[in-house]
């Protein structure tokens, strides 16, 4: 590599290693955005700004599933007021959510007033559309706005811009760069590290082939105790666990887990499978810690939705996992 490598050392004091190397510098344009983990989403207050009363309430419930504080308001004065209430009390709205398309004041304008005001203009401002117009893009980075979204989205899209966004970092004297379902898939990792909990073999060639055919890396172990193992000497994006094993369960697997989070302040997701499909069994799975529930014989659409739920990034490049049902453009 056209460099030099030596070492320098004296008995009794010690050594010193040094080497060179030539490297060519980067291009700006070249790094790609960081994203902040998951779970630093925990608590986090965001605004949710929709007329439309079905949007608000998908978007508040995938919000609360990654443990936000989502407050919702349904329009630009609604906002407005919302945010000065905010002030007063010493709070703030560090990440707001727009609709695009709204009578009194859209998106755009409510975004500009957002930008102006001294307590507000640091919040991150994501962009979410029905109609994905000309011009819209530009209008976004004259005003500021982290990410663009057009509806319907994936929940995991929809995760990856916030995790994206929170994470940049703007420049004084560049134009900020906008975050879009394009930009996500360029820079989005392909495969995830998944850990298979599962003591059947024949359940276990199944799971690998699948989730290997989608570009990820899969480690299979056969009860829980062996996972917890897994889980102590590497790292993992998501865990697929299986409810009944020998020596130790799923749900036991999974209690000790989060005992451990505690401690750490991680949170990996968990996502149950489970032959015995019986009613109150998710509710079950969730009350020892679980994140989500898919039943056996695993159907591909739900195993993917899940894991795409809690993992932001793409479960292929091709995924037919069902999207995000938003109402339908105004």
């Amino acid at each position: 590599m056209g460099g030099k490598i030596w070492v320098e050392s004296e008995p009794g004091k010690g050594s010193r290693f040094h080497f060179t190397v030539r490297m060519g510098v980067q291009k700006p344009d070249a790094i790609k955005p960081s994203r902040i983990a998951p779970e630093q989403l925990r608590g986090l207050p965001v605004l949710v700004v929709d007329d439309n009363e079905t949007n608000r309430l998908i978007l508040m419930k995938i919000l609360r599933n990654w443990k936000m504080e989502p407050s919702e308001v349904d329009g630009g004065p609604a906002a407005i007021a919302a945010l000065e209430a905010a002030q007063k009390s010493a709070r703030r709205f560090p990440l707001i959510l727009l609709d695009a398309q709204m009578p009194e004041m859209d998106g755009f304008a409510l975004a500009e007033h957002i930008k102006k005001s001294p307590h507000d203009a640091s919040a991150t401002v994501l962009m979410l559309s029905s109609a994905g117009l000309r011009g819209d893009a530009e209008r976004c980075r004259q005003l500021g706005i982290a990410a663009y979204l057009t509806k319907p989205f994936k929940q995991s899209e929809l995760l990856e811009a916030i995790l994206a966004a929170l994470a940049a970092i703007p420049k004084a004297d560049a134009q900020p760069k906008l975050i879009t379902r394009h930009s996500l898939r360029e820079e989005s990792p392909q495969g995830l590290r998944i850990l298979v909990a599962e003591d059947n073999a024949v359940n276990q060639m199944l799971a690998v082939r699948l989730l290997e055919k989608r570009g990820h890396s899969v480690q299979v172990a056969a009860n829980g105790k062996l996972a917890l193992e897994c889980l102590q000497q590497g790292e993992f994006d998501v865990v697929l666990m299986d409810v009944q094993m020998p020596e130790m369960g799923g749900l036991e697997a999974t209690e000790a887990i989060r005992e451990k989070e505690k401690r750490t302040g991680a949170h990996i997701p968990i996502i149950a499978m489970t032959a015995n499909a019986m009613k109150g069994d998710d509710e079950e799975c969730l009350r020892h810690g679980m994140d989500a529930y898919v039943s056996k014989p695993l159907n591909l659409n739900a195993l993917f939705e899940a894991i795409g739920r809690f993992c932001p990034v793409r479960t292929s490049a091709g995924t037919d996992t069902k999207e995000l049902e938003t109402a339908p453009p105004k």
